[in-house]
């Protein structure tokens, strides 16, 4: 497949079902090899970074964006791939664990719109307040009728940000249940992986057909004009970074991000000896 042609694969339109049974983990977009995904990943991540001086320049705008997916999907190796070249200083990732007492006591968007990014910045989600309406519903922490309204909340949550400046790119990392098994088995034989192994990874896996469910739902009905999902096939780990590089140069670019003039005549300057 020619270079940047692959988000157009990945996009689940408005109104679209996301069908997650028909779409297949492995899948390469016709990538070549592995070896050219890494080259259109690396020439995606030097034009990245350009684009992100030119919105921290700008200080008009920010992004961001939101990481899902099962246990062993990636969201922690594609930031720190597809990441990599970026400016620290206008680069924020937000992990999102199990909510704090003070966090509970508020609503569930709470935390999360605290975490958003300023203008001029890229902020990532490393998974989101959509575990609100996956984990929370799987493991039945509120009531259906509490988790069944969040879709909606979600929807206009996120339309908040957007109309007041903030260009929200959605990717969940599609992996099959084969593949999270040998991801699983990797960190419990490579003793330098064994700290990222939790007991309870096995219990969450054997709700696998729970979390399909949830994930069909949250992905059909929050995949808006402001805010559509992206369902990226992650079984290949030089997919799926390729591809969230793709969506973060075509999301930056769409934007026509300007660096300002300056506000006196440079000309006139003169540095003294």
């Amino acid at each position: 497949m020619t270079p940047r042609k692959l988000v157009a694969r990945v996009l689940l339109r408005p109104g679209q079902a996301a069908r997650l049974k028909s779409r297949d983990p492995a899948d390469t977009l016709g990538l070549d090899s592995e070896d050219a995904a890494r080259v259109h990943q690396a020439a995606m991540i030097d034009r990245l970074n350009d684009l992100q001086y030119r919105l921290y320049a700008e200080n008009q705008r920010s992004v961001l964006l939101v990481l899902q997916g099962m246990d062993t999907s990636g969201k922690d190796g594609t930031i720190r791939h597809v990441m990599s070249g970026l400016d620290p200083s206008a680069c924020q990732v937000t992990s999102f664990k199990a909510p704090s007492a003070e966090e509970l006591d508020h609503d569930f968007l709470w935390r999360i719109h605290k975490a958003a990014p300023a203008r001029g910045q890229i902020g990532v989600f490393n998974r989101s307040h959509y575990e609100d309406v996956l984990i929370a519903r799987v493991r039945k922490l509120v009531p259906a009728k509490v988790w069944k309204s969040r879709y909606a909340q979600i929807n206009a949550f996120e339309r908040l940000l957007s109309d007041n400046g903030t260009v929200i790119v959605k990717c969940v990392l599609h992996i099959s249940r084969r593949e999270q098994k040998e991801r699983l088995l990797d960190r419990l034989r490579d003793p330098r992986k064994n700290w990222k192994f939790s007991p309870r990874d096995v219990e969450e896996r054997k709700l696998w057909p729970a979390y399909m469910e949830a994930y069909e739902d949250a992905l059909t009905k929050c995949s808006t004009a402001h805010a559509p999902w992206h369902i990226v096939p992650a079984d290949h780990k030089w997919v799926r970074n390729a591809v969230v590089a793709e969506l973060l140069v075509e999301t930056l670019e769409a934007m026509k991000l300007k660096i300002p003039r300056a506000a006196f005549d440079v000309r006139a300057i003169r540095i003294p000896d």
